[in-house]
């Protein structure tokens, strides 16, 4: 259950990154490193057992901060796989 979850939560967050259009330089540059993980992540069999690069969480985090008030979309499905992170161990 935790690898279907989490491969929703990745393909959530990749349409909802490629859905914003109007973003500063520092958000772009945070857009485009997760999107990069979440790529690579979803081009493996099992995303539940594969551990993430370095920085995924981190990166979550920072961009939660950044969008949370001007995409307010884009920072539910950045917390949705953090949380589905979370319950994966990962």
């Amino acid at each position: 259950m935790a690898n279907e979850e989490l491969r929703r939560s990745l393909q959530q967050l990749h349409e909802e990154i490629e859905n914003v259009h109007e973003v500063d330089d520092e958000g772009r540059a945070l857009l485009q490193d997760l999107d990069g993980h979440i790529q690579q992540l979803l081009a493996r069999p099992s995303v539940a057992a594969v551990q993430p690069k370095p920085g995924l969480n981190s990166g979550l985090e920072d961009a939660i901060r950044h969008f949370e008030v001007t995409h307010p979309a884009l920072t539910e499905a950045l917390s949705d796989l953090l949380t589905a992170l979370s319950n994966a161990g990962i």
